[in-house]
């Protein structure tokens, strides 16, 4: 792979082009982690970013004043980026801790866009995931799934990871992949396409992230601590005075990998079938014709219209009980 605007395949490009023709796992070790001085600067938030451990950790607070975050000092044409992320415990409703890549302060009306949201939640409810995509401002065209974790992302931490290629994009947890998003030709431009800064942020969602705005943040819990580490930028960077510019990928498109592997799809797909909540996909409220690029699976529509008819299966809203399972089924249910 070479970057026709900066100059040939750097090492660090061609190592994760070599691992990707490999079709192993991604495994951190094999990946440079990388200081936050290296390749990050401040957003915004003051005090409320913090450096720790060897400048490699990064505190980011949320509390009455303001939120925080960093971004990349570079943008990135596809590429792996990953970080270990430790969330804020006890009540954590309204609260928002945002993994992504966007390209919105350069394209404002048709900006691209990579999400891991994790939204918070009151006391002695799970933390919750949200992935989603946009391409070229499809801003009303929301891509979003919603789940849950074997685990409780604010015990201790764990890595979440956004492979980015230019025909499919992979979100995993601990190397688990849970969700595989493929460039289709009938979505036209909506496949983020565009270089985009990595973003890492905490803020106030109360409008909207714990049950549409009904629980809000309560700030007596202030302040509200997520840490980052073992932060890994492993992809092409470009150059932000350049205009437009591109990665050439004619001497790598054999080197661009067509889908998960065979274990790792066993996996994803005991991960979905257990801890997925919500995917737009079947959203009959929401799109009486799904977006082009989904594909129908008989078994996720059956156990998410069981979860909640209404949404995902056009039915009449009820108002009967909804039955929650516990943490503890959770983690005795899954093995991946």
């Amino acid at each position: 792979m070479a970057c026709s605007y900066l100059c040939p395949c750097s090492l660090l490009i061609c190592s994760l082009l070599a691992f990707l023709v490999s079709g192993s796992q991604i495994q951190r070790t094999l990946l440079p982690v990388i200081s936050f001085d290296e390749g990050y600067t401040q957003l915004f938030g003051d005090d409320n970013l913090a450096i720790h451990r060897d400048g490699k950790t990064v505190h980011l607070s949320l509390d009455e004043r303001t939120g925080s975050g960093f971004v990349s000092q570079d943008l990135y044409l596809h590429g792996y980026f990953s970080a270990s992320i430790k969330l804020p415990a006890d009540y954590t409703a309204g609260v928002v801790v945002a993994f992504y890549m966007s390209n919105g302060d350069i394209f404002e009306k048709n900006h691209d866009e990579i999400d891991f949201e994790f939204l918070g939640n009151i006391r002695g409810k799970d933390w919750r995931i949200q992935t989603n995509i946009y391409g070229n401002g499809s801003t009303s065209v929301g891509r979003e799934e919603r789940c849950s974790l074997w685990f409780d992302p604010s015990d201790d931490f764990h890595q979440y990871s956004i492979l980015w290629t230019d025909s499919q994009i992979t979100f995993y947890v601990d190397n688990v992949p849970i969700r595989e998003f493929k460039r289709t030709e009938s979505m036209g431009g909506d496949f983020p396409s565009k270089p985009m800064s990595l973003y890492a942020t905490i803020w106030d969602g109360s409008s909207w992230a714990t049950n549409g705005g009904k629980y809000r943040v309560n700030y007596k819990y202030a302040p509200y601590v997520t840490e980052f580490s073992d932060l890994v930028l492993h992809g092409c960077a470009v150059d932000p005075i350049e205009q437009f510019p591109k990665c050439d990928n004619t001497e790598s498109s054999e080197a661009i990998p067509t889908g998960v592997t065979t274990v790792q799809r066993i996996k994803m797909e005991s991960f979905r079938a257990k801890f997925m909540t919500y995917s737009y996909c079947y959203d009959r409220v929401r799109y009486k014709v799904p977006p082009s690029e989904c594909v129908f699976n008989p078994k996720e529509a059956d156990r998410l219209k069981s979860f909640d008819p209404v949404t995902f299966g056009g039915g009449r809203p009820h108002h009967g009980k909804r039955h929650h399972r516990s943490r503890a089924s959770h983690v005795e249910a899954i093995s991946i």
